[in-house]
């Protein structure tokens, strides 16, 4: 299945509610990705759909960088885990001197240059793993829901405590998610995020953008 035809054919394009500069190609009530079920999409050898939604810790972590561009502004800049992609099209817009978006998701790689294409911004995209790889040569790390899983959050918060030790800034977008560490933050910014109870269990959720400090 070619990762692109399937982004087109199953999305529909949208406005985050809170980055409403933005479009992205995302499920709807109306695309057939929103009616499939997980074990659909399983049997189809296709990852479930995280790139498919405007995430409410990303959408916190593009208005931030929106509202502040001075924060990327002639900077590199690598978004880890990056799904739709709407952190690094953020960034583009707000002004990097180069974005990577980083997403081992080949379906989630083939959304985030439909996407950045749709708002006539450049972005490199990598499906390489990060976390194994030598450190990335940016500037800034931005990183939007990322400790929705505890394995995940074990693996990610150490390597960018790390980064940000190395002197590289490293922004979390995060509402309050299960594994979301309980030090070693500093708030920069907080959002009220509009929602929908088919993600979340309300209809908007407190997101949070953090500096993550060093380990």
């Amino acid at each position: 299945m070619d990762p692109g035809c399937f982004v087109r054919r199953n999305t529909a394009i949208a406005f985050p509610p809170l980055v409403p500069e933005i479009r992205l190609h995302l499920a709807t009530e109306i695309t057939p990705i929103w009616q499939a079920s997980e074990e659909t999409l399983a049997q189809g050898a296709v990852p479930p759909p995280f790139w498919a939604f405007a995430w409410a810790g990303g959408q916190a972590l593009a208005r931030y960088l929106l509202d502040r561009p001075q924060t990327v502004a002639g900077r590199k800049v690598l978004d880890f885990g990056s799904g739709s992609g709407l952190v690094a099209i953020a960034a583009a817009m707000a002004g990097a001197r180069s974005v990577v978006a980083a997403e081992i998701d080949h379906f989630a790689a083939a959304a985030i240059a439909a996407n950045a294409a749709l708002n006539g911004v450049e972005v490199e995209v990598t499906v390489a793993e990060m976390l194994a790889a030598a450190a990335p040569s940016c500037q800034i790390v931005t990183a939007g829901d990322v400790c929705y899983e505890r394995e995940m959050a074990q693996r990610v918060i150490p390597w960018l405590r790390v980064l940000a030790g190395a002197g590289t800034m490293v922004l979390l977008g995060d509402p309050g998610r299960a594994y979301l560490p309980q030090s070693g933050l500093r708030e920069l910014a907080h959002y009220r995020v509009p929602t929908s109870r088919e993600l979340e269990d309300d209809d908007t959720r407190e997101a949070v953008v953090f500096e993550v400090l060093a380990g």
